[in-house]
């Protein structure tokens, strides 16, 4: 295998699935089987889900609520989802941890770097939930930070696009995916691959990102193999 120890971010939207919001169980399950495949093969993973299926944060900033109590309210649905795979990876037999950056020692532990590390060394596939803890920080800001507090080599960003277009291929359908890239050239180009302090983080603490399709089962499988899918991002 290609790395040992992986950072995959999620998005929350991606769980929904066909559904307008909320969590969609065979999406889940889904998930949790190709990570399951992947961990099988002795790769150490670590994961960061967004929230943005149960509540966006600059969404509800923007109908008038406070940011700060808004991000908040993000910070818990990450929870919630986190939980839901925390449930569907057990349910596979898979060791999980879920660890959170606000105390709720009911249902999660609190983040410390060195317990998490010593999780994944023991074989444990370690979630990371409500993102850094602190408002006006993303969950993809959260994902960079723990990818470097952990050590992984590599940040996936598991998303419902196969990787970084010169334009959104939604809109655009003479977008063309770019296979690798440079930091230099995202931020040259003006692509929206993460929010510009998790990139940044990134870029300065020389952590490579993929880009890919995690809602096509076997994908994730592919990818630590070395296969050319997603779009890499590197220096």
């Amino acid at each position: 295998m290609k790395y040992k120890r992986i950072l995959l971010k999620l998005s929350g939207e991606a769980l929904m699935g066909e559904k307008q919001y909320g969590i969609d169980s065979d999406r889940v399950q889904q998930y949790a089987q190709d990570i399951k495949a992947v961990f099988e093969q002795g790769i150490q993973i670590a994961i960061v889900i967004g929230g943005g299926n149960i509540f966006r944060g600059l969404s509800a900033e923007k109908a008038g609520m406070d940011r700060v109590q808004a991000d908040y309210m993000g910070m818990l649905a990450t929870v919630i989802n986190s939980m839901a795979l925390q449930d569907a990876l057990e349910k596979l037999g898979v060791k999980t941890r879920l660890m959170s950056a606000i105390k709720m020692e009911q249902i999660c532990e609190p983040f410390i770097r060195r317990r998490a590390m010593r999780h994944l060394e023991k074989g444990r596939i370690v979630i990371f939930g409500a993102g850094t803890g602190n408002p006006y920080f993303t969950t993809d800001t959260c994902a960079s930070l723990r990818a470097i507090e952990v050590e992984a080599d590599v940040v996936m960003k598991g998303t419902r696009v196969d990787g970084i277009y010169t334009s959104d291929p939604l809109k655009n359908s003479d977008a063309v995916r770019y296979d690798e890239i440079s930091f230099a050239e995202v931020y040259s180009k003006g692509l929206n691959v993460m929010d510009m302090t998790a990139f940044t983080l990134c870029q300065e603490n020389k952590l490579p990102i993929i880009v890919f399709d995690m809602n096509k089962s076997g994908n994730f499988m592919r990818i630590t193999k070395g296969e050319p899918i997603g779009t890499l991002v590197r220096g």
